[in-house]
């Protein structure tokens, strides 16, 4: 299966609400749920877990994706994910690397590779 890299660098098929969904899994999305409630401090109820991964346009959503600046930016310039863009490591992206650093590590990976 082919990894998807989200705008941010996270890999969408590592991340566990992604694979309770595709695994249309409700224990999965229920463990999930639960570590995310105790993680972000707020009620994330089993149901809500359901994504298709944050480059899908039209496929389902973790709530959070319908707000999120990265993704929103990546979005509306039409890269492939922020590795892509001309101005990486922006704020956002630098905010975001500190709650997720394996992201930056997976962009800088993919920069890289362009640079060849």
């Amino acid at each position: 299966m082919e990894k998807m890299v989200a705008f941010c660098g996270l890999i969408c098929r590592d991340c566990k609400a992604f694979i309770a969904t595709q695994e249309d899994d409700a224990a999965k999305r229920r463990d999930v749920a639960e570590a995310w409630s105790k993680a972000f401090g707020r009620e994330i109820k089993p149901e809500e877990i359901n994504c298709d991964g944050c480059l899908t346009m039209d496929g389902r959503h973790i709530n959070y994706c319908n707000i999120c600046e990265i993704r929103k930016c990546g979005m509306e310039k039409g890269v492939e994910n922020c590795a892509y863009c001309v101005d990486y490591n922006c704020e956002k992206l630098t905010k975001f690397f500190e709650q997720a650093p394996e992201a930056k590590k997976t962009l800088e990976e993919i920069r890289k590779q362009l640079q060849k």
